[in-house]
């Protein structure tokens, strides 16, 4: 079965299994570096936002032998986790003065996604690129979002670095990074409650609390001077997607065009292309304060 053909069998499935008055539609989207996923819109009356699933991941597991009947149930599972029941007020969208509090960054390559960047605000970090967005709603579950592009700025007549300000005072405060070891962050994931002696050569993990587009923590204030601090060390960093950082303290016998090559093949063997950040390390100074890259 091909993909397509398999995008249309669930859809089929799924709208008998949704309740009668809600719209189940193909909808392709270009996501971040330029990748183009294909998943499933569904609308209900009176509610003008709708969740988006995509079925890329369920066509792998399908592939693998997972059962059609299964993924149809788990799409309607996650559904019914998305879905909004009352309209949301996108009015808002059109005032300025009713978002500022509710813009926040991201961050992005800006080589891969240099056609994308013409239409947004953008500010370049490094090789870099951070974006803007409203949050209209965040969970558990997900989150609901608005990529702010020019056409937004110039309705509310405000520059990239209002929207930069904005997004500094606002992304922290909604999303409070999380730094721990890979150690920790794999026993809260995986529920394991014993804990085993930490390896010598320590990694740790940046993220939000959210762990949704957590690489952004890099730019938080004073968050790696922190960090450079609680090791008393400078460190390398390493994108391991946008949602995340993997930092690794200086000294432990890595080098940078070790760990680089490190990362560029975990992005092209592990990491969904949507959610790759970059494919080489960064290196913390802690002496001059700076992030940098070679």
């Amino acid at each position: 079965m091909t993909y397509e053909e398999f995008v249309l069998r669930i859809r089929e499935q799924v709208a008998e299994r949704v309740p009668g008055s809600t719209t189940v539609i193909i909808q392709k989207e270009t996501k971040n570096n330029g990748t183009r996923r294909t998943g499933l819109t569904l609308k209900e009356p009176g509610v003008n936002i709708a969740p988006t699933i995509f079925l890329e991941e369920f066509y792998q597991r399908f592939s693998l032998g997972v059962s059609e009947e299964r993924l149809v149930k788990e799409v309607v599972d996650l559904y019914g986790k998305l879905r909004f029941e009352q309209p949301c007020e996108v009015e808002c969208l059109k005032h300025f003065a009713t978002v500022k509090d509710r813009i926040v960054y991201r961050l992005v390559d800006q080589k891969a996604n240099e056609e994308m960047l013409k239409d947004l605000p953008n500010r370049p970090f490094l090789d870099l690129a951070v974006v803007y967005y409203v949050v209209l709603e965040a969970g558990e579950h997900g989150m609901a979002s608005v990529m702010i592009r020019k056409e937004h700025m110039a309705v509310w007549d405000v520059s990239e670095e209002m929207l930069y300000r904005c997004a500094c005072r606002n992304t922290r405060r909604i999303f409070p990074e999380e730094f721990a070891t890979m150690q920790a962050v794999i026993r809260d994931l995986t529920g394991q409650r014993e804990e085993k002696p930490e390896p010598v050569d320590v990694m740790y993990v940046l993220t939000n609390q959210l762990r949704s587009h957590g690489a952004a923590c890099i730019l938080y204030d004073g968050c790696l001077e922190r960090i450079a601090r609680e090791l008393s060390a400078g460190f390398f960093v390493l994108p391991s997607s946008v949602h995340e950082v993997i930092i690794i303290p200086e000294g432990r016998g890595f080098s940078y065009e070790g760990l680089s090559e490190m990362v560029k093949e975990i992005n092209e063997t592990q990491v969904d292309p949507e959610e790759v950040l970059s494919d080489h390390a960064y290196f913390y100074d802690m002496v001059r304060r700076e992030l940098t890259c070679f």
